[in-house]
C-alpha cells in the first residue's frame, strides 16, 4: 500500500515548454491589446504562463529560451 506522500509524484504531470509559434502568439496578442485572462482563454494555457511570458518579453525583448 502506497500512501499519499510516496504517491504524489506519480499524480504531478509534466510540463512541457511551449513552442516558439505560440510564445509568439501570447506576444501578439498582447500586442492586439487582449488581456491575460481573455489569451488564457483563447489558447487554454494557464494565466501565471501568459503573464510570466509577457514579462520576459518586456525585458529581454525576446521569448527565447535562455541558456
Amino acid at each position: 500500500m502506497q500512501t499519499a506522500s510516496t504517491n504524489i509524484c506519480e499524480r504531478m504531470g509534466h510540463t512541457q515548454e511551449l513552442s516558439e509559434f505560440k510564445r509568439g502568439n501570447i506576444v501578439g496578442f498582447h500586442l492586439c491589446n487582449k488581456s491575460i485572462r481573455e489569451i488564457s482563454l483563447l489558447l487554454n494555457i494557464p494565466r501565471s504562463t501568459i503573464s510570466g511570458i509577457i514579462r520576459k518579453w518586456k525585458q529581454l525583448g525576446t521569448t527565447a529560451t535562455q541558456p
